[in-house]
């Protein structure tokens, strides 16, 4: 039932979480200034999109869901196939589950304490609270999640867009100040460019999510590889201008000291709208993690069918015709 808007939307909507809006900052601490900062932002990207399309080849080769699993048990055989569904399923899959989750309770929890910190309690409560919905409605219906998924691009995209435009009307009020001499101070070495690579590559995690739900896709030997050629370029065009619109505002100094970089861009930018920013950061956070757990409950069902899980993790609802199993089991 998931089409190529819905593919895309899978793409996007699980690539853009809260990644964009936090982590800015922890790729500039690596290079130091702005110029190298844009570069790797596009690099990543570049190999995101090669990863991609490798995957694309892959899933049009291979029509199974379970993105790496199948692949794995094709090339490799059963054992290390094996290994990576368990260790996706125990380690991987539910913690960056539980870390979207939790950034999604940090930025809805944020406008109700301003000036301090939110309560660690209240944000395990929100964030809790959020796994059980998406988990609900993921177990409900394949199309209720789809159309959830869509509906929280399409509200990501209103706050990348917004992001993007305010940049575009500063630059073109002459706002560049930040931008000049871009590479001055610039601390560029073999490691702290892997680790401002492998920074920024955490915000583009998810690229392989629409291999998880090859057999759920209509027509998966076109809808694949499109979305993926539609998707991820997309992703790092907004990924890079998002960038160059948060160095209009802030100087390199600034960023660093940001605590979360969409907000304070919010507060110098669209006061007395800056309230929207945490809003659809939420809204985007929680469009990852929806997109994780439909994709992630898959892997546990595939991993079912050949017996390297208990057996009832492959059933499905016949009513519903989702893995619920294994999604509450995820």
């Amino acid at each position: 039932k998931v089409g190529l808007i819905s593919g895309i939307c899978m793409i996007v909507g699980t690539i853009i979480g809260s990644g964009i809006f936090v982590s800015p900052k922890s790729v500039l601490a690596n290079v130091q200034a702005v110029a190298p900062c844009l570069c790797v932002w596009a690099g990543c990207g570049v190999l995101a999109t090669l990863g991609a399309l490798c995957f694309a080849e892959l899933g049009t080769m291979i029509t199974k869901s379970g993105g790496e699993y199948p692949y794995l048990m094709e090339a490799f055989g059963p054992i290390p196939a094996f290994l990576f569904s368990w260790t996706s399923l125990l380690v991987t899959k539910p913690s960056s589950f539980a870390i979207i989750c939790l950034s999604f309770a940090e930025y809805a929890s944020a406008p109700f304490y301003p000036g301090c910190d939110p309560p660690q309690v209240v944000i395990k409560c929100l964030a809790a609270a959020a796994i059980v919905v998406i988990t609900i409605v993921n177990s409900l219906s394949v199309k209720l999640g789809s159309y959830l998924q869509n509906f929280l691009t399409a509200a990501k995209m209103i706050i990348v867009i917004i992001i993007i435009v305010s940049g575009i009307v500063l630059l073109a009020q002459g706002k560049t100040e930040n931008l000049k001499d871009s590479f001055k101070d610039s601390k560029i070495s073999v490691g702290s460019l892997s680790l401002a690579f492998y920074n920024g590559l955490w915000a583009y995690d998810g690229w392989n999510q629409l291999n998880y739900i090859t057999e759920e896709l209509k027509n998966p030997y076109r809808n694949l590889p499109l979305s993926i050629i539609i998707g991820i370029p997309l992703v790092t065009v907004c990924y890079v201008l998002i960038n160059i619109s948060y160095f209009t505002v802030m100087t390199p100094t600034e960023l660093l000291q940001s605590q979360a970089v969409a907000v304070t861009f919010g507060d110098r930018v669209l006061y007395p709208a800056s309230w929207i920013v945490p809003l659809f950061v939420a809204c985007s956070t929680l469009g990852a993690a929806n997109g994780t757990c439909f994709t992630a409950g898959r892997l546990v069902y595939v991993a079912g069918r050949e017996g390297h899980m208990l057996k009832v993790l492959s059933y499905i609802s016949v009513k519903r015709l989702t893995p619920a199993p294994a999604l509450m089991f995820y």
